[in-house]
């Protein structure tokens, strides 16, 4: 019988669901472990090792292949638009340039009260995480 594997770990669920999609249009199967466990307690994220991505034993050389070949070549053609009308931020992504991104509050906040003076963003478009 075929043993999950754990070879990714993420901070965040759209990081792991994007490679999961990616895995599953190359006709791998693949797994998250912890999303929702985190989601709902982000402070668990460490004691559990982060969100997991898992594959089949089996499918490991080829799910990193898969990831590497996509990272190399597909990262900025994801199905999100690159550019939008009437921006919430008047900044973009230092990666990619987009103005398609969001604030992460997950790390920064208390009880929805801000604790930090800046901010992390992260780009729909790319996923590339920064502060601003």
């Amino acid at each position: 019988m075929s043993q999950l594997i754990t070879f990714q770990f993420y901070e965040t669920a759209l990081q792991a669901n994007r490679e999961k999609q990616i895995l599953a249009e190359n006709g791998i199967n693949s797994y998250i472990a912890n999303e929702q466990l985190i989601q709902s307690d982000w402070l668990l994220s460490q004691a559990v090792g982060g969100i997991q991505l898992q594959v089949f034993e089996e499918d490991l050389e080829k799910a990193k292949q898969i990831l590497q070949e996509y990272k190399d070549n597909n990262e900025f053609s994801l199905e999100v638009e690159h550019t939008i009308e009437n921006p919430e931020f008047d900044f973009v992504c230092p990666q990619c340039k987009s103005n398609h991104i969001y604030r992460d509050d997950s790390a920064t906040s208390f009880f929805g009260i801000s604790i930090l003076t800046s901010h992390t963003f992260i780009c729909y478009y790319c996923g590339n995480s920064f502060t601003h």
